[in-house]
């Protein structure tokens, strides 16, 4: 069913009066410096399920204030067509880490389980160990959610089936081991976080260690069964990731890349006491607007360490939100429009979807004098470029092999004017094995549906994905299916 909130008027409205918001707010002049300094300080924001039409400084009708987001926005530069690689979460993040589409590999479709072996494989570079070849200080705090090899008392893996495990929770994982090929075998200097809040072990990790011993099995909370540790607090885990990634900011490493993968707002929605009540969207608002509260006090960090200058900040989300409104600390599907909200803005679809509310996210650049402030970009980019970005912000090469789908975006951060996109083209997916490519205006959805045919919308004209033109340009279908298949026979796009 198409959104009733989709129209091309709330589109023209949402894009064109959070632009104008940023332009009354203010725009500081950029820099007259523009070349790049030796190894900016990089830290990464990952929201969890965040969506485009949460932020109030690119959706009007936002039931949620983001002050802080604003304030980054107004001080950066926001993109208005920035997509996650998938709809989903942990392939967004293997996206994100790598460069490369996580279609690629053998990464099991659509399954997230408890104990799962690492996803990143062996040998494949990352943004963290690319940088710290580079000189770099690198940290991960936060939601991991690509799997590891944990230590087993039997020497037989560990006890899980599907996304559950024995019915007490029991396990056979070695807690007092080391756990190996996590965030610190994948390029971070640095782990503190949690692998995920829905799933075992209920626990912070620090590198390779749990921090304390989950021996006991979770009660009254939602999520898998497993083992927690004494004290376990859903409300506490998003105020002990932003005290370590502050503190990690107050240590002054330099230079530095610090990923930063909240766990919110997500479900489990949990917003501590002084935040509900902030919004006008129900448990869920709040949750996000203790999401700016935290990215807020990194910006803080940086201002009081001195490093603002120094430092690229990028705030951005996993993928679209699901819309649960926090009822029983989930809600359903789209149940937090009920408060009139709309998390995908004016975007069709929700997190998991092909549509771009599924994968179209918000996301903001700051980088004093090298990144214009209180602008926008149009360009068409994806968290798989962060890697190639990166090695074009140091002055370096990608080594063969690495960063397959990744383009550098420096030229658009900068906000150079240029003939041609930097993305020729740019693959979506669901996570569960539905494809679209986007190419300028056109994007292909080749999934047949009803009737024998796929999807395809012209975006400049129907930006709300409402009026299938599959039959109608038969020889823009032939062309995007013959490239969707070209980057997949290829094994790279870039």
């Amino acid at each position: 069913m198409i959104d009733e909130h989709c129209t091309r008027r709330t589109f023209l409205r949402a894009l064109g009066a959070g632009a104008a918001g940023l332009a009354a707010a203010g725009r500081s002049a950029p820099s007259a410096e523009t070349s790049v300094p030796d190894k900016p300080n990089i830290v990464f924001i990952l929201a969890d399920d965040m969506g485009y039409g949460d932020l109030s400084c690119q959706n009007p009708e936002s039931k949620i204030p983001t002050p802080n987001l604003d304030r980054l926005a107004k001080q950066g530069m926001r993109f208005t067509d920035a997509h996650s690689p998938t709809a989903d979460g942990r392939p967004s993040r293997y996206g994100l880490l790598t460069g490369r589409y996580a279609w690629r590999t053998k990464m099991q479709v659509g399954a997230q389980r408890c104990w799962h072996p690492p996803v990143i494989e062996a040998g494949r570079l990352t943004v963290g160990e690319f940088l710290k070849r580079h000189g770099y200080d690198t940290a991960c705090v936060g939601k991991w959610n690509l799997g590891a090899d944990w230590p087993t008392r039997d020497a037989k893996p560990p006890v899980c089936v599907g996304r559950t495990k024995t019915a007490d929770g029991r396990t056979n994982i070695e807690f007092e081991k080391p756990i190996a090929n996590g965030p610190t075998g994948r390029g971070f200097g640095y782990f503190f976080g949690v692998d995920a809040t829905h799933l075992p072990p209920y626990c912070f990790i620090e590198n390779e260690r749990t921090v304390g011993i989950p021996d006991r099995p979770k009660t009254g909370m939602p999520g898998c069964p497993g083992p927690m540790v004494e004290g376990w607090r859903l409300d506490g885990i998003l105020p002990r990731l932003a005290e370590k990634a502050i503190a990690y900011i107050d240590a002054k490493h330099k230079p530095f890349f610090l990923y930063v993968a909240l766990t919110a707002p997500r479900d489990p929605i949990v917003p501590l006491p002084e935040f509900k009540g902030k919004s006008r969207a129900g448990a869920y608002g709040d949750f996000v607007c203790q999401v700016d509260d935290v990215i807020g006090r990194l910006m803080d960090a940086l201002d009081r360490n001195g490093l603002t200058s120094n430092t690229l900040i990028i705030a951005t989300s996993d993928n679209g939100s699901p819309g649960r409104d926090g009822t029983n600390m989930a809600g359903g599907l789209n149940s937090v429009r009920a408060f009139g909200h709309h998390p995908s803005g004016p975007w069709r679809g929700i997190k998991t979807d092909i549509f771009e509310g599924g994968h179209r996210v918000p996301s903001i650049a700051r980088w004093p004098g090298r990144i214009p402030a209180g602008t926008t970009s149009d360009e068409t980019i994806c968290h798989v470029d962060f890697l190639a970005t990166a090695a074009a912000i140091i002055g370096e090469r990608l080594p063969d092999g690495a960063g397959e789908d990744s383009f550098d975006i420096l030229p658009a951060l900068r906000g150079e004017k240029r003939d041609r996109p930097i993305r020729p083209a740019t693959v979506h997916d669901t996570g569960n094995g539905v494809f679209a490519i986007r190419q300028g205006r056109w994007k292909l959805i080749p999934h047949l549906g009803s009737g024998g045919k796929g999807q395809l919308y012209d975006l400049r004209h129907d930006p709300c994905e409402t009026d299938n033109l599959w039959l109608k340009h038969p020889d823009i279908v032939a062309s995007l299916t013959a490239l969707l298949d070209k980057y997949k026979q290829d094994g790279r796009s870039r």
